[in-house]
């Protein structure tokens, strides 16, 4: 099927939430609440923690859950998930990134990368516990 044959309807104004996936659910809560500063919304069981990032949120899985079937007929949200490292960008104004910066190394999280894009944003790159890349990004990197 075209573009020209589907319904004219707009794009989605905004990203509402992404996923990231690890077994580790006490290492990932503890790093996205207490390294990055996150609040928890809701933590159930070993299956997952979501975090609050602005208007977003962040979802923390354990893939060995959400692979399964879903059990409550209320929520029958598909089975999903991702092995391996995944990535979240995750904004931050520039006058911020230096004290971010410092924070991550205080904390003992070894920085991976950390610098200017052509168009003059900056980014800082890391790992959580459980591998995925973790970037704070100007957010005039995407203008």
């Amino acid at each position: 099927m075209s573009d020209e044959q589907l319904p004219n309807t707009a794009p989605p104004p905004h990203l509402l939430e992404a996923a990231l996936y690890c077994a580790d659910l006490d290492a990932a809560e503890a790093f996205y609440s207490g390294v990055m500063g996150l609040t928890k919304l809701q933590r159930v069981g070993d299956r997952h923690v979501f975090f609050r990032v602005g208007s977003g949120v962040l979802l923390i899985f354990n893939p060995d859950e959400t692979e399964k079937p879903p059990r409550n007929p209320a929520l029958p949200v598909p089975a999903h998930g991702a092995r391996g490292p995944g990535h979240v960008c995750l904004a931050m104004p520039g006058a911020a990134m230096d004290g971010w910066r410092a924070r991550l190394l205080q904390a003992g999280v070894e920085i991976e990368q950390d610098f200017i894009w052509p168009n003059g944003a900056r980014s800082i790159y890391f790992r959580d516990p459980a591998g995925n890349s973790v970037e704070l990004a100007e957010p005039r990197l995407w203008e």
